[in-house]
């Protein structure tokens, strides 16, 4: 065990020889002026309208270089942008950490964590199933898509990436599914309300449990009353808590199931060990101290600001490795997957939210 920790520490660990390599310094350049630039993009009124994030233009910006003009420099910078696309995700996932507070997930009490559970564990286990008997699609994608969906959108993807060891473009089609639906959501939720029968809080669980991205929550949450916003965020939040515990026992399911594999091979006696997502332990921590508020509000919130640079480039640099023939491979089978989910969040996470309501 704890082998495979310090084994899954080691890419942070420094390496001046890369440092040193030009490949680094022009391909962290080139991920940060397109960081940047989507930035600037997410700041217009039509962006800001249509709650267009700057990871979500990032990860656009990124497909849209990556298919043109990246693969004449690619080899002049792909050191820099592998290394955006692993080592500054994973620290972006770890400062995530600091957008929330034990105290806001004992806001929303029982009947909040409760609903959070079950919709994550049943959106993600309706994910895998129908990913893999309905639709045959690959288990990274099914789990990418069940990730995206049952926790917290194109966040939650990212982080998922690293411990199923998954290919950019199936990342990118499950960032694609998160953008699609998640979007619907948050202009159909603040419609249905009328019809609901909800209370404003109730509205808020609601919302928050069942919608993809924080930013789609807030917009679909807000467009009713800032009570319902406020609820809903803080149910979201609960929502994020959970990416780390997922992601434990995703590392550990994965380990039993390949090692089982492996020992079903003739000559194979070698286990596969359980690899703890370092960054999913340290996203815990990081929530711990923002908890504790030792830290001033002034810089809890330039920490959020970096945060969301960092996802950005590492959203951009994912954008550059992904290959628009490998989506269009992947066909219209995972857009079906998301679109199921969608529904059971939906229709499913309504039920799920009347019952529970009713029990507390």
């Amino acid at each position: 065990m704890l082998s495979a920790i310090k084994n899954e520490c080691l890419p942070l660990a420094i390496n001046t020889k890369q440092y040193n390599d030009t490949r680094w310094w022009l391909g962290m350049l080139l991920v940060v002026v397109l960081a940047g630039a989507s930035v600037v993009l997410s700041k217009h009124p039509i962006m800001q309208g249509a709650q267009f994030s700057s990871l979500t233009i990032g990860i656009v910006l990124g497909i849209m270089v990556g298919n043109s003009v990246f693969s004449r420099i690619a080899t002049h910078t792909n050191v820099g942008v592998d290394y955006a696309k692993s080592i500054l995700l994973k620290a972006g996932i770890v400062l995530f950490g600091f957008r929330i507070t034990f105290a806001q997930v004992a806001g929303v009490g029982w009947h909040g964590l409760l609903t959070d559970v079950i919709m994550l564990g049943g959106t993600f286990i309706l994910a895998v199933q129908l990913g893999k008997r309905v639709f045959k699609l690959d288990e990274q994608t099914t789990i990418l898509i069940g990730a995206g969906s049952s926790i917290c959108g194109a966040a939650a993807v990212m982080a998922t990436e690293p411990v199923i060891k998954a290919q950019a473009h199936k990342v990118s089609v499950a960032v694609a599914t998160v953008v699609v639906f998640g979007t619907l959501s948050m202009f159909a939720y603040p419609v249905m309300f009328k019809f609901m029968g909800f209370s404003e809080h109730a509205y808020g669980i609601f919302v928050g449990s069942t919608i993809h991205e924080v930013a789609q929550v807030v917009a679909a949450g807000t467009a009713v009353s800032a009570h319902a916003g406020d609820t809903a965020v803080i149910e979201k939040m609960l929502r994020v808590m959970m990416l780390a515990p997922f992601l434990v026992i995703l590392s550990f399911w994965q380990s039993k199931k390949h090692g089982k594999t492996n020992n079903n091979k003739p000559g194979s006696e070698q286990k596969t060990g359980v690899t703890i997502p370092w960054f999913a332990v340290l996203f815990i921590v990081a929530s711990g101290v923002h908890s504790l508020s030792v830290i001033p509000q002034g810089a809890t919130n330039a920490i959020v600001w970096f945060d969301n640079i960092l996802l950005t480039i590492a959203m951009v640099a994912l954008g550059l490795r992904t290959h628009v023939g490998a989506i269009r491979q992947a066909g219209i089978k995972p857009l079906l997957l998301a679109g199921c989910l969608f529904l059971f969040l939906t229709l499913g996470g309504f039920a799920i939210n009347v019952g529970i309501a009713q029990l507390f």
